[in-house]
């Protein structure tokens, strides 16, 4: 496989990664707006927003093969990691998913990330 190619795949895992992230944020925090603990599940659903815009503005960059994608992957995956760590501490179905979810985005980006770095 050459670099092109490897690159490829990678920015290919990295949006589709970005895309599922950025959908089960959304679950989870409509999910969690609809509950009767609205009050409690407050910080989850700012996670969940923040993490959601960040993870569907880094899909567009590199979409668009942005030079500026490698950097948004940095803040990506830390929108991600603070979105798992607070979905974490939530038994509910909906954060365990979104907090999975997260975590493969923020490797996954933290991957882009490095490779950008490199290149």
């Amino acid at each position: 496989m050459t670099t092109t190619q490897t690159h490829q795949t990678l920015l290919d895992a990295c949006i589709e990664a970005c895309l599922n992230c950025l959908r089960d944020c959304e679950n989870c925090a409509t999910a969690c707006l609809d509950s009767d603990m609205v009050q409690m599940m407050a910080q989850c659903i700012k996670r969940c927003r923040d993490c959601a815009d960040t993870c569907a503005l880094c899909a567009r960059f590199m979409a668009r093969n942005s030079d500026l994608h490698g950097q948004l992957c940095s803040v990506c995956a830390e929108a991600c990691d603070r979105c798992a760590a607070e979905c974490e501490k939530h038994h509910h179905d909906h954060c365990q998913r979104c907090a999975a979810s997260c975590r493969r985005c923020a490797e996954t980006c933290r991957q882009m990330a490095m490779a950008m770095a490199s290149a």
